[in-house]
């Protein structure tokens, strides 16, 4: 299956989720965030196409890796390839990590075709930030988000309880804010 991505793949991000991570920049997004972090990454066409498998290939050599992250550009518009190297990871006992600017309950809305791709993919997804960024917002003191407004979902336990669970472990305001 072929992946759309923007960059090639950082194996030593210690910023997109806890731990050193490898990270997966999707090319392609929607949301036109003012004031974005990656806006070279909007393009539907930009970037360029590799086939998952080489994704996870290269996962499958991870040594000192905690975990995934998948950012972008807009990772839910290609929920089925990233599905399988979530999947992969999930396998090789790694934690998953998703940016998204759409809401939680947008990705699974009734309304929204693609509810089931994102349900699947969802499921090997273990902390999911949502939300536009808004920059207005925006706050250099928060971990894993550039705006207040962002949230950091325990996914696992959302799904199961059937409402939002934020991972709370991960939403402390940094250290540094208070001095």
């Amino acid at each position: 299956m072929k992946i759309r991505i923007a960059a090639p793949i950082t194996f030593d991000s210690i910023v997109d989720g806890p731990g050193l991570r490898m990270v997966i920049w999707t090319q392609g997004c929607i949301h036109n965030c003012e004031e974005c972090h990656n806006p070279q990454t909007h393009s539907l066409r930009g970037g360029y196409e590799v086939d998952t498998k080489e994704i996870i290939d290269k996962l499958n050599k991870l040594k000192l890796q905690r975990g995934i992250t998948l950012s972008g550009g807009e990772p839910f518009l290609q929920p089925e390839a990233l599905e399988e190297i979530a999947k992969e990871a999930k396998d090789k006992n790694l934690d998953v990590w998703s940016y998204t600017g759409f809401k939680f309950e947008e990705l699974l809305n009734d309304r929204n075709p693609n509810r089931f791709k994102n349900l699947n993919l969802l499921k090997y997804i273990d902390v999911l930030v949502d939300g536009k960024f808004e920059n207005d917002k925006k706050d250099i003191f928060l971990k894993f988000r550039g705006s207040s407004n962002q949230r950091i979902i325990d996914v696992k336990k959302t799904l199961k309880e059937k409402k939002i669970i934020l991972a709370e472990e991960y939403i402390e305001r940094d250290l540094c804010e208070a001095k």
